[in-house]
């Protein structure tokens, strides 16, 4: 993809040459390392929509929202007018300049600076002229040095594009993951509910066995405690709810009061099936990389802007038109005029100026090669680094739901030996405790698959998708 780009630069402009090329010299592996199994011709990568393989309707309508509405992406369609309005002030130097005026003007002049003869002034009168003038002008391009300011310039805007595009997959995966979070946060509460509950119940069971005497105020205690702790840790998780809503409410422009929603469980999220394709097809999945392609297109065609710099430059111009001191007579044969010329300037000694803007321009176009090798690196990093935490967080999921049912399962039988009055009450304490603690992590650990999902998805370029323009749907352009 890269090559391609620099091909379109030299046919282009046709004064950036083959040294101006450089080599990415990209080691692009065959599979990725924590793919498991090898790419087949089934495995494409995510589609537009891919939120909607979590099958949730709130979801869905709250990324649709966040695409038409958030204002990140909003000012990032704005960069994107900037840059086209740029490039196009740089496309207006390859055709002529053409302006026409018109003038007219009226002078008198004073007695005394007319020739004085036999004691009367002479010369003493007024002037009016009238003109109409066309001129033109215009810098022959015989180096290619407007054409690469040009290709450079919509180079520049391209990457606007796909920066528009990296906003919005990091809007749409923040969304996600505050929605998560959100209903993580409720799961989480009414597991600290239940816990309650079952504390309680556990409490005026001891509370009883006090009462009859079977029972000691330090076993009272220590259940009180536990009791205790499980109300304590509602707050926190009531503020991450609230805080979340409020992240969720940025990012669809609303403010928190009108911010509704109705969450639902992390066991009614569906699970997508998630395949990462071939490595090689990253290069025109991410966002990112084709941004730094651009940039390093847009650094390449300013070399070859700046090495035209040290040739000579030729302009044309040339103006015609009327003028007469009738304005009657303005538009006749004789008060026609008109001029041509044409000039070549060579630099010849300027201090080091042009050269000096050439080794810039080769540094950036440097150091964005240089930019551009590490995005792609890091993007083969960012998609084997998801896909171990998401294989591992599925098993880290399978393996604390296994510790979830064996723990209930314990709870229950001390909790019915308790009522017996045949259960130690440290044994009920230790099985409660341990019931607590491995269902609130099992709702983590979902969450954590979720999010790693998420994640995937993003390092995977998420539904961007190469040669489709940066999705502006009606809504978003009323919107702005």
């Amino acid at each position: 993809m890269l090559c391609a780009a620099f091909a379109l630069a030299a046919t282009s402009s046709g004064c950036i040459v083959t040294s101006d090329l450089p080599d990415p010299a990209l080691d692009v592996p065959a599979a990725y390392k924590a793919a498991g199994n090898p790419a087949t011709a089934d495995d494409k990568p995510p589609s537009l929509d891919w939120w909607r393989g979590f099958r949730s309707r709130e979801l869905t309508i709250l990324m649709e929202e966040a695409q038409t509405v958030n204002l990140d992406i909003a000012a990032a369609v704005a960069r994107i007018r900037q840059a086209d309005a740029l490039a196009q002030t740089a496309g207006a130097a390859l055709l002529p300049s053409v302006t026409g005026g018109f003038s007219g003007s009226r002078s008198r002049s004073s007695s005394n600076t007319g020739v004085v003869t036999s004691g009367s002034a002479i010369g003493r009168g007024e002037v009016t002229n009238h003109s109409a003038t066309l001129s033109a002008s215009y810098e022959i391009d015989f180096w290619g040095k407007n054409r690469d300011a040009l290709l450079a310039a919509e180079e520049t805007a391209n990457a606007n594009r796909f920066d528009r595009d990296v906003v919005a997959l990091t809007t749409l995966a923040s969304v996600a993951n505050a929605y998560f979070t959100v209903i993580a946060s409720q799961d989480r509460i009414a597991i600290a509910t239940r816990n309650i509950a079952s504390a309680q119940r556990i409490y005026d069971a001891i509370k009883a066995r006090v009462d009859a005497g079977t029972g000691s105020d330090l076993d009272l205690a220590q259940q009180e405690s536990v009791l205790a702790n499980q109300k304590a840790s509602v707050p926190p998780l009531r503020q991450a709810l609230a805080q979340n809503s409020n992240v969720l409410a940025t990012l669809v422009s609303r403010p928190p009061e009108r911010m509704r929603l109705r969450g639902g469980t992390l066991g009614a999220i569906a699970l997508p099936r998630v395949t990462p394709g071939l490595p090689s097809e990253l290069l025109t999945q991410r966002p990112d990389i084709r941004r730094q392609e651009s940039d390093l297109a847009s650094a390449t065609a300013n070399v070859g802007s700046a090495r035209a710099q040290f040739f000579p430059s030729i302009q044309l111009t040339a103006s015609g038109g009327y003028q007469s001191a009738a304005l009657a007579a303005l538009f006749t044969p004789q008060s026609a005029f008109f001029n041509m010329a044409a000039g070549l300037t060579q630099p010849i000694f300027d201090a080091g100026r042009i050269q000096a803007n050439f080794d810039l321009m080769q540094a950036r176009q440097d150091e964005m090669l240089q930019t551009y090798r590490k995005t792609v690196i890091s993007a083969f990093s960012d998609v084997d680094t998801a896909l171990t935490t998401l294989k591992e967080a599925n098993e880290r999921v399978r393996l604390q739901r296994i510790v979830v049912t064996s723990s209930r399962r314990a709870f229950e039988l001390s909790e019915r030996q308790l009522r017996a009055g045949t259960a130690d009450i440290v044994t009920v304490l230790n099985t409660q405790l341990t019931l607590f603690q491995a269902e609130d992590s099992l709702a983590q650990y979902q969450l954590a698959r979720l999010l790693a999902v998420v994640t995937l998805y993003q390092a995977l370029g998420g539904g961007w998708s190469p040669g489709v323009p940066p999705r502006i749907t009606e809504g978003a352009a009323d919107a702005l």
